[in-house]
């Protein structure tokens, strides 16, 4: 046995740089409109709606409204409207000789104007205009805050992201990060303290000693937007409310294949 093999240093395993920490969060604006169910829905929950129409009991009208009042003539129209609607003409509320036959909207209109019960569109202005920044679009989908933020010369699309401080708890951070980013003008809830997902940020260098660059790990947050609007400070070049697809046409390949699980497909 040589001489050198005796006195050779014990190997160590060099300790990776400690990681820098950030927070990010995924603001949500929920749907604010059901969705426009398909045919078979539509067939379906008809069918049953009649089914529980023809055999539910009747309503006893004349304990809750005073016979010959306006009220009782409206709920005797609306009766009407809802037979016709679920069993044709000349059935049920619907049939000539049914209380309150001879009613008509015409003749409660005398008695003044009354209430509009139009819905509003499904499609809003935003949708045709193409307004990326207003909260009303794409009202049956889930939409998520977008920012551009120029880094390294170049505009690039991610959720609302800062570093963690000393001492900080993650949870904190996140919070401080939407006030700073996306302002005060803005009535929102942070779901839990604990995140969501974690995407890692890899430098790009070969080096696998202690002098290589840190990763960064981003930890993300789901938060929703009760009311306000964003007013993003001047670090924010512009902002976008998307949805999951319009998303991963702006991001990276990288990024979007680290959040995407993340988001909701509806």
């Amino acid at each position: 046995m040589s001489t050198s093999s005796l006195f050779r240093a014990p190997w160590r395993k060099v300790a990776a740089p400690r990681p820098n920490l950030h927070t990010a969060v995924i603001l949500n604006r929920s749907p604010i409109l059901t969705r426009t169910p398909t045919s078979f829905e539509r067939a379906y929950y008809a069918y049953q709606a009649r089914i529980q129409r023809a055999l539910h009991n009747p309503f006893p009208h004349d304990f809750y409204f005073k016979p010959g009042s306006l009220l009782e003539s409206k709920f005797n129209l609306k009766e009407r409207k809802r037979d016709r609607k679920a069993f044709g003409p000349g059935f049920g509320a619907d049939h000539p000789l049914a209380p309150g036959a001879g009613v008509t909207a015409q003749n409660l209109n005398k008695f003044g104007r009354d209430d509009d019960e139009t819905p509003a569109p499904r499609i809003h202005a935003s949708d045709v205009n193409g307004d990326v920044k207003s909260l009303d679009r794409k009202g049956q989908r889930n939409l998520y805050l977008l920012i551009q933020q120029k880094t390294d010369d170049a505009a690039v699309w991610k959720f609302p992201e800062t570093a963690v401080v000393d001492n900080e708890l993650l949870h904190e951070s996140a919070a401080r990060d939407l006030r700073a980013i996306c302002g005060e003008a803005m009535d929102t809830w942070i779901v839990s303290h604990k995140p969501v997902g974690l995407y890692e940020i890899h430098p790009s260098t070969t080096l696998t000693d202690a002098a290589a660059p840190p990763k960064t790990c981003v930890f993300f947050f789901k938060a929703h937007i009760m009311a306000g609007q964003v007013r993003p400070g001047e670090s924010v070049t512009d902002f976008a409310w998307l949805t999951k697809r319009e998303i991963s046409e702006r991001v990276n390949h990288q990024y979007w294949d680290g959040i995407k699980d993340m988001l909701s497909d509806f």
